[in-house]
């Protein structure tokens, strides 16, 4: 009999080959049965989760019928946790040098014709004023893996100087961090700068795709990048980013991994993923997504997010530029909770967009709209572009923001902070155009919140930042 326990803090273990085989086998088995169909959705309308075994067994199934109340039910979970909110926030790429020989990523240390650039501070700087000129409040760091051209002392001193940055009425009010796994003592370090979640992608949770996907570098530790979630924990990192690159593995295997390391989390720390992300392989220099023989297609990709949603309803779920505007559409009402906007995802793309020719960019961008113009066509849709960090910077991170997401209180505090981040987008960098939108949105939404006290008090300060005041949060 194998081992598999999701207590257990050894990857192999919590990631158990035998127990996702016979997880598929059993959904397999179970593809369009009915009444196992409707018991699973029946325990899923509790919008508590079901098991990684469960959601199997929705994603196995064919039934028209059936898969549109999957669909049905997640709109409802997603409306019930998150109503009409959507995240907004950018990456900043500090570095692509990078050590490791990944065969799905143009930084692999192999590809001698990609620009290599690492952003100074004050290039660093530059990044931030002109993302803060766009209206971002929220960043989530990225860097490539190499001890001597981006040490975690480089990632500290680049925190730092994020946070220092005040331009106008701009600042970084959180900041996210997507390095490679490191050591506790690492993350003890990242926590004490001040970072919000730490993200991290497994990229494939089957160990032998995983060896022949990395086959050099440190990042060819399978376990040690695994378990890097568990050390994050340990040295005091309280929200966690999961997510998988689809296409690269086959998608079920890699679905089941997914939850089951999200059950992980929730059964040793109490807490499961903050967010989980969803991107598919896209091109990028040097890399054909066809050699990729697992291709997700649209149809199938929708219906993996809308699962996700039902089984960890409390997760945030994060699309990013990789997704045309038209896919971006579908899932937000399927589960999707933060987006990114007007994003460059080559080192400093977004004070100097580089010529083809000296490509830096980790992938290829197929929303290439502004931020302006993502905001307007959110608002447009009824969904409230959110830039709100209220949470983070008051403390309820962790196990503390997950009892209050999971017992739905923390509307109370989500909705009026989206309208008043929205306000200040609004006031200080919308065209016109956006802003007659938003303002017509913001008096829609404000009738709905259910505390007349909270919709006074919420009214009084959108007042007060039409009159050159932020900051304010409940």
């Amino acid at each position: 009999m194998y081992t598999y326990n999701p207590k257990s803090m050894i990857a192999e273990e919590f990631i158990n080959d035998e127990e996702i085989q016979e997880t598929l086998e059993y959904a397999k088995k179970n593809k369009n049965n009915r009444e196992l169909i409707h018991q699973i959705l029946e325990k899923a309308r509790a919008m508590k989760g079901i098991s990684h075994r469960e959601a199997a067994v929705l994603l196995e199934c064919e039934l028209d019928d059936e898969i549109q109340k999957m669909f049905t039910l997640a709109k409802e979970i997603k409306q019930r946790f998150y109503g009409n909110r959507i995240v907004m926030f950018a990456p900043l790429y500090l570095s692509n040098y990078c050590v490791n020989g990944c065969t799905y990523c143009p930084y692999h240390m192999k590809n001698k014709h990609i620009a290599r650039k690492k952003l100074t501070q004050e290039e660093i700087r530059q990044e931030v004023i002109a993302l803060q000129d766009m209206g971002h409040k929220r960043l989530a760091l990225e860097s490539g893996e190499d001890p001597k051209m981006n040490p975690i002392e480089y990632i500290l001193e680049s925190i730092q100087t994020i946070y220092s940055i005040k331009h106008k009425n701009g600042a970084i009010r959180r900041v996210n961090v997507n390095i490679a796994a490191t050591t506790v003592e690492n993350y003890r370090k990242l926590k004490e700068a001040g970072i919000g979640t730490y993200i991290l992608f497994q990229e494939t949770y089957n160990k032998k795709s995983y060896l022949e996907l990395h086959p050099t570098g440190p990042k060819h530790d399978y376990a040690y990048h695994t378990e890097a979630m568990d050390r994050a924990m340990e040295g005091g990192i309280d929200d966690v980013g999961c997510g998988v690159l689809f296409g690269l593995n086959m998608y079920k295997y890699d679905f089941v991994g997914l939850l089951m390391h999200a059950e992980h989390l929730e059964a040793v720390w109490n807490v499961g993923p903050h967010t989980i992300s969803v991107p598919r392989i896209c091109p990028a220099d040097d890399i054909d997504p066809t050699t990729f023989s697992n291709a997700v297609p649209d149809a199938l990709f929708e219906k993996i997010v809308a699962l996700i949603r039902i089984a960890v309803p409390y997760t945030g779920m994060i699309i990013s530029t990789r997704e045309s505007q038209r896919m971006r559409e579908k899932v937000l009402a399927l589960g999707i909770s933060q987006i990114s906007g007007g994003s460059r995802t080559s080192v400093g793309g977004y004070v100097d967009p580089e010529p083809e020719e000296e490509n830096s960019a980790q992938f290829d961008i197929s929303d290439s709209r502004t931020l302006d113009e993502v905001v307007r066509w959110l608002a447009q849709m009824g969904h409230i572009p959110s830039f709100c960090t209220a949470c983070y910077r008051e403390g309820r991170t962790g196990d503390r923001f997950m009892s209050l997401l999971k017992s739905g209180q923390i509307v109370n505090c989500c909705q009026p902070n989206a309208l008043l981040t929205f306000k200040e987008y609004l006031e200080d960098y919308a065209s016109p155009q956006t802003k007659a939108v938003g303002e017509k949105l913001i008096e829609d939404e404000l009738l709905h919140i259910g505390s007349d006290k909270v919709r006074q008090i919420t009214r009084e300060r959108l007042g007060l930042i039409a009159q050159g005041q932020r900051d304010f949060r409940f």
